[in-house]
Parts: structure tokens; C-alpha cells; sequence
């Protein structure tokens, strides 16, 4: 049917039988509007679902790779915390019985040296560091493990977790993945020690400090 002129002009391709009507501009503007909006919902549907799929894609080496990112992030705010707590206050005891938190930074840097050395088969640096040591020099020390936990694990992936592994003075005996598990455990668990002490001292630890 051929379509007629005139008034009717801008009629559709739909076949009608006594012609049609010229559509209002209001509702046509609408009508573009709608579509429009529709579209770009469509749009930005298309673009969630393909980043939801890259989500859910497969992490290689995810036992390694998860620690080596929280290595990323304890390494800053643990020797943040240390930094932060004033030089006079690391003979502090929460107790008489506790350790000070002197003793609390020893203990992490030596943690850090031998569960990274175990688990990358990297030798261990020698690091002296001691209760009695001045904050400036058991800041330092904290520095060096974590820098030297960052080079050894670098290398490290998920390809030998079953590999048996004696750690803590022969005490504890577990695999690779055991010893990446612990130096996770360490971190959160002695990260916690640490704000609990600023806390008692009226300090917030670095991750409770309003953003700057």
C-alpha cells in the first residue's frame, strides 16, 4: 500500500485502512524520551553484567595472592601503628604479667623473618632487634621484615602448598599453605595487640584515625 500524502506524511509502515493520524509533537517527545531512557538502562545493564563476569573469573594462585595482598596492607598499618605509639610509652604492660609493646614489635619483626624465610625458601636476613632497643631502631627493624617478606614472597605462588614445612623451632608441624595461613593469622592477630595497646594509651590505631 502506497502511503499517502499530505497530512498524512508522516504516518509508520504499519498498514492502516482509513489512514492514520500525525502524531502530536508532545507525545512524540515523549515518546523519544522513553525509549531513551530505556535504552540507556539497557545499556548500563550490559556494562554491569560483563564487570560482574570479570568478577567472578577464576583468581590464579588465590591461597598466595591473598596473602601477599593483605602483606600489602598490614606491613602499612602495623608500622604505622608502631610509629605512632610515643617512644616513652613502649615499656608499656597492660598488665604486669604482659609483654611490653616493645617486646609486642620484637616478636612481629622475628615472626615476619621466619615464617617469610620458611615459606619462600629465601635465607633470612639478620635482623637484631630487643626489648631494651629505642623506638627508632625496633621501627626500623619492623620495616626490614615486612620489606623482606614483600621480596621473598614475590616469587611465591600456590604450586607447592602441600609441601610439609616445620616451623616455630620444629613445635608446629604443617605445609606451605599451613605456614602462608599462619603468617595471615599473625598478621590480623598481632595488628588487633597492637590498637588494643595504643587504645589503653587514649590513641587511635591508624586504621580507626578519621580518613585525612
Amino acid at each position: 500500500m502506497t502511503p499517502k500524502t499530505g497530512k498524512y506524511a508522516s504516518c509508520t509502515t504499519k498498514r492502516v485502512t482509513k489512514g492514520c493520524r500525525k502524531m502530536n509533537p508532545v507525545r512524540l517527545t515523549l515518546f523519544l524520551s522513553i525509549a531513551s531512557i530505556a535504552l540507556s538502562f539497557a545499556g548500563s545493564a550490559a556494562a554491569q553484567n560483563a564487570k560482574l563476569s570479570d568478577a567472578a573469573a577464576p583468581i590464579a594462585n588465590p591461597v598466595s595472592t591473598v596473602v601477599k595482598q593483605q602483606l600489602t596492607r598490614y606491613s602499612r598499618i602495623m608500622v604505622a601503628a608502631a610509629e605512632t605509639m610515643p617512644a616513652e610509652k613502649y615499656n608499656f604492660k597492660p598488665s604486669p604479667e604482659m609483654n611490653s609493646f616493645a617486646h609486642l614489635t620484637v616478636h612481629i619483626t622475628d615472626g615476619n623473618v621466619d615464617l617469610c624465610s620458611k615459606i619462600s625458601g629465601v635465607p633470612a636476613p639478620e635482623i637484631k632487634v630487643a626489648d631494651t632497643d629505642p623506638k627508632e631502631k625496633l621501627v626500623a627493624g619492623l620495616k626490614s621484615s615486612f620489606d623482606f617478606c614483600s621480596t621473598a614472597l614475590a616469587n611465591v605462588d600456590d604450586s607447592k602448598l602441600s609441601d610439609p614445612m616445620s616451623l616455630f623451632g620444629g613445635r608446629f608441624q604443617t605445609s606451605r599453605a599451613g605456614a602462608l595461613i599462619a603468617l595471615s593469622d599473625e598478621f590480623n592477630d598481632h595488628y588487633s595487640t597492637q590498637a588494643v595497646y595504643l587504645r589503653l594509651n587514649g590513641i587511635l590505631p591508624p586504621t580507626a584515625q578519621p580518613k585525612k
